[in-house]
């Protein structure tokens, strides 16, 4: 009994500590975002009891999946169809289905042409031509491209429908690290067209850890499987699912995902990815469009950049830059060029190299890659070429984007330094 009455004592302990972790989105101008990162102290969420009038009662739910849609763009059509596929399964009593959405003038206008951020409970029912689902709550106006639209959603799903795991999907366009908006491109994580704001790769790594983190993480949009993004949100989830290459506009199947989600209840945060993956590739299988998506174990990315340091320092001893640069240009790039497979790239090298040590450390790091920090892989068309090994990294030929040296990644590992040496002349 004591045992109990003290284990419960350091569960309110270690709510109290989340609770007051406290972080000021009125950040200065000269202060790196980064450091307001590290200023917090979060991690990958435990399953605590719900309070409930002063007694704690036990969390039965297995998972709440999260769902947040920014539709305020030309993705908008797929955005109602999405939540039309989550509701061909629904919640059930191990699973809450929770989505945020919001919509945009100029675009869709069917099933009643609403134009604001509203939230539901994704309830199964047969009509997929529109959603049915209750709505929980209607916002009105709001930036969805603001982190703090995504923490507040997050922290508002996990007090409402509360479970012992939690997943969470950011649905929009994507563009790997690098959310610039050139020539007015639509593309970033998050991008609302009614504000022109998005969530940048360091505020998604703020986002992640300022909500008390999420078991698995996924990003329904393209280019997002980088080191340079998967980094950033490591310490705050234990998988995350994305995407080497570009998405159709259709993005992950929901139903093919959920349903097997649903129908066993209690699945582990490595098998609700693997099942994101493989709803995701067999749709694609089966319609024969080419697609990419894996499936990264977080806790793998410390020692894949202490492999790239220790590969990076050898490198550069080699003065090989030619060989460097060949073996980048022909390894598997997709819609963005910069962004190269880097099990392919490492192989390429290593069949090139004339330094024994070299060849090793790139070969160390291909079979990493392969058999640590990728669990699930799947390709389809063609990228079934043997040369897409689930993770892209950025290795531009000639330019650099300086904005790269702001990511956490670019702190840690010393890919920016490679990057610059093999392509200084």
């Amino acid at each position: 009994m004591l045992k109990k009455v003290a284990a419960v004592f350091a569960i309110i302990a270690t709510v109290s500590t989340l609770v007051s972790a406290e972080i000021s989105f009125d950040t200065p101008k000269n202060t790196n975002i980064q450091q307001e990162i590290a200023s917090l102290d979060l991690s990958v969420p435990v399953a605590v009891p719900v309070e409930e009038k002063g007694f704690f009662t036990k969390v039965d739910k297995e998972w709440t999946v999260m769902v947040f849609i920014n539709a305020k763009n030309n993705l908008e059509k797929y955005g109602l169809l999405d939540v039309n596929e989550m509701e061909k399964i629904g919640s059930s009593d191990k699973v809450n289905i929770v989505v945020e959405m919001g919509r945009i003038n100029g675009y869709a206008t069917n099933d009643g042409d609403w134009k604001t951020t509203r939230r539901y409970l994704v309830k199964k029912d047969n009509d997929f031509s529109k959603i049915t689902s209750p709505v929980l709550t209607d916002l009105g106006k709001t930036d969805m491209g603001d982190y703090k639209s995504l923490i507040a959603f997050v922290k508002w799903a996990k007090m409402t429908y509360p479970a012992k795991k939690y997943a969470l999907i950011v649905w929009n366009h994507g563009s790997g690290w690098d959310k610039s908006r050139a020539f007015d491109v639509t593309k970033g994580i998050s991008y609302d067209d009614e504000t022109g704001n998005h969530i940048t790769t360091p505020q998604l790594g703020l986002a992640l850890k300022e909500m008390g983190g999420v078991n698995v993480y996924g990003s329904d949009a393209c280019l997002m499987q980088m080191p340079e993004v998967t980094y950033e949100i490591k310490n705050y989830t234990e998988y995350i699912v994305g995407s080497e290459e570009t998405e159709p506009g259709d993005g992950y199947t929901y139903d093919l995902w959920l349903g097997p989600v649903v129908a066993k209840g209690n699945m582990t945060p490595y098998e609700l990815g693997k099942a994101a993956v493989d709803g995701y590739s067999d749709h694609y299988q089966q319609i024969g469009q080419g697609s990419t998506q894996s499936l990264l174990k977080s806790s793998a990315l410390d020692r894949f950049a202490t492999l790239i340091n220790e590969f990076v320092t050898a490198a550069m001893a080699t003065g090989e830059k030619a060989l460097v640069k060949t073996a980048a240009s022909g390894s598997q790039s997709y819609a963005v060029y910069d962004n190269k497979d880097m099990g392919h790239f490492f192989g390429r090298y290593a069949a090139t190299t004339a330094n024994a040590d070299v060849k090793a450390k790139a070969l160390a790091l291909q079979a990493y890659i392969d058999g640590t920090l990728i669990v699930h892989n799947r390709v389809n068309e063609e990228f079934a070429n043997g040369n897409t090994h689930g993770i892209a990294g950025y290795m531009p030929s000639y330019s650099f984007n300086g904005d790269y040296n702001n990511l956490a990644w670019a702190k840690d590992a010393k890919w920016d330094e490679f990057i610059q040496w093999y392509q200084a002349k």
